[in-house]
């Protein structure tokens, strides 16, 4: 017994019109670009950053605003929750480039650039077990000091 085991029409329609728009685009000389990371413009094209924000936080999970490490972190930086900003590494290239930021780096991430005010420091699951690197992220925070604290002397 013969069984049809053709696609749905519907399916067949779709292919053709996406087959027959690639080729009306072709013969038109148009270039078809794909993006390779299309997550980064899920949104808005630019991400507007408030005001108020003093710090950028580059993870791919946000810390908690009650932990206990990042709290005692911001008070030592002389800054609040709300004058922080998560967002993750893919999330970078889509912030406005109109202000100066400090960053705080948690996880492997690179910095943008040498010249920008940035704390790296592993994620703070890590932090909580390693002191070595709680170690590493006081003194850079000393080391960028003059640029958290501009008032003190």
């Amino acid at each position: 017994m013969y069984q049809n085991k053709a696609p749905p029409i519907n399916r067949i329609i779709e292919k053709s019109m996406i087959s027959r728009r690639d080729w009306f685009l072709q013969q038109l000389g148009i270039t078809q670009w794909k993006l390779r990371r299309p997550a980064i413009l899920q949104g808005e094209a630019a991400m507007p950053i408030p005001s108020n924000v003093r710090l950028l936080i580059v993870a791919q999970s946000p810390p908690q605003h009650q932990d206990p490490l990042f709290c005692d972190l911001l008070l030592s930086l002389h800054l609040t929750p709300e004058q922080t900003y998560s967002l993750t590494p893919n999330q970078l290239a889509v912030i406005p480039k109109d202000r100066q930021y400090h960053y705080w780096y948690l996880g492997n991430h690179e910095p943008l650039t040498d010249d920008q005010v940035h704390l790296q420091s592993p994620v703070l699951n890590e932090l909580y077990q390693d002191g070595h690197a709680k170690r590493a992220l006081w003194q850079q925070i000393c080391q960028y000091e003059k640029d958290f604290y501009p008032d003190a002397s």
